[in-house]
């Protein structure tokens, strides 16, 4: 793992300077004739990139940690319902017009900390895995229906203008401040995950082993619930709804590690950090007339990546 850990390091350390010079128009910072190129690439190029490595860290690291707890190979940060309802809580600060800068991340990050702590009530001090699972998925489909609403009763063509577009999800636009919302909140996020570590190796073994083992099923339910929260809500708040990169980063990871779910975090967050960054050049670059979102562009990749595990995993099971 070490000499993964370490091309990663070094693929991170090739692109983040290839990615500020990147874009529709390039930047070649020793140009003298390139007026405002500092300004440029400190003010507009490098906290977009800064954020994309970590949020990028965040989502690979949740879905990591998501499908050793589910034990599922398919599960994404997306099926715990946080998700969504950062989303609802954004959309809500669009809805009713709040035009304050904080605003938005400010309601985003409620609906994922409500959505937490639903999460947290309904399934109970037990720990039970399919109950969590399930609890997930009807907060997620709860927060996708109020969305859908505050979309029909948007009462401003602007309005519904603005929560469509900020729902594609991107990091056009983001200076520092988000970077500064986002960082704090991933990193705590992805040490709550971390702590987990031990716990997720031990769940491979089935729930009655790990319970034998030590492992204290209500403790590992909240590191998970507020790992994959504060990753996946800080996210949401600043960049809108990315989804597919805790699906597709560790099964492109899985391969090269000892499959042990603790092997597989640090590599994945890393990972997610490099794959979000090289999607958003990518999408900076594309000879489009507006600039491709971010959030698009990656649903485009993961839902052929997603499909091509369903049939994977139906010709394993024939």
């Amino acid at each position: 793992m070490t000499r993964l850990v370490a091309l990663l390091l070094a693929a991170l350390i090739l692109a983040l300077p290839l990615s500020l010079l990147a874009g529709k128009v390039w930047i070649d910072p020793f140009d003298p004739q390139v007026r405002n190129a500092a300004i440029i690439l400190t003010e507009l190029r490098l906290p977009r990139a800064v954020l994309a490595l970590v949020l990028g860290a965040g989502l690979g690291g949740a879905g990591a940690a998501m499908q050793g707890y589910l034990r599922n190979p398919l599960a994404d940060p997306g099926l715990f319902g946080i998700a969504p309802s950062a989303a609802l809580g954004a959309v809500l600060s669009l809805f009713l017009g709040l035009t304050a800068a904080w605003a938005l991340p400010l309601f985003a990050l409620v609906g994922a900390g409500g959505a937490m702590a639903l999460l947290g009530i309904i399934a109970g001090r037990e720990g039970n895995v399919a109950l969590f699972t399930l609890a997930g998925m009807m907060i997620a489909s709860l927060a996708g229906a109020l969305t859908s609403l505050a979309i029909s009763l948007s009462p401003t063509p602007f309005a519904m203008s603005e929560i469509v577009t900020w729902l594609m999800g991107a990091l056009a636009d983001r200076s520092w401040r988000e970077v500064w919302i986002a960082a704090p909140l991933t990193l705590a996020g992805l040490g709550f995950l971390w702590a987990a570590g031990r716990g997720l190796d031990a769940l491979t073994l089935g729930e009655a082993a790990a319970r034998s083992l030590g492992l204290e099923p209500n403790r590992m339910q909240a590191l998970i619930i507020l790992g994959v929260g504060l990753t996946v809500g800080a996210s949401v708040a600043v960049a809108g709804i990315i989804g597919f990169v805790g699906l597709m980063v560790p099964h492109l990871i899985r391969p090269f590690t000892d499959r042990r779910p603790s092997s597989l975090l640090l590599p994945s967050a890393l990972a997610g950090a490099l794959l979000l960054l090289v999607a958003d050049c990518l999408c900076r670059v594309l000879p489009t007339v507006g600039e491709l979102r971010l959030g698009i562009a990656l649903s485009l990749v993961g839902a052929p990546f997603f499909l091509h595990l369903l049939l994977k995993l139906r010709k394993g099971l024939a």
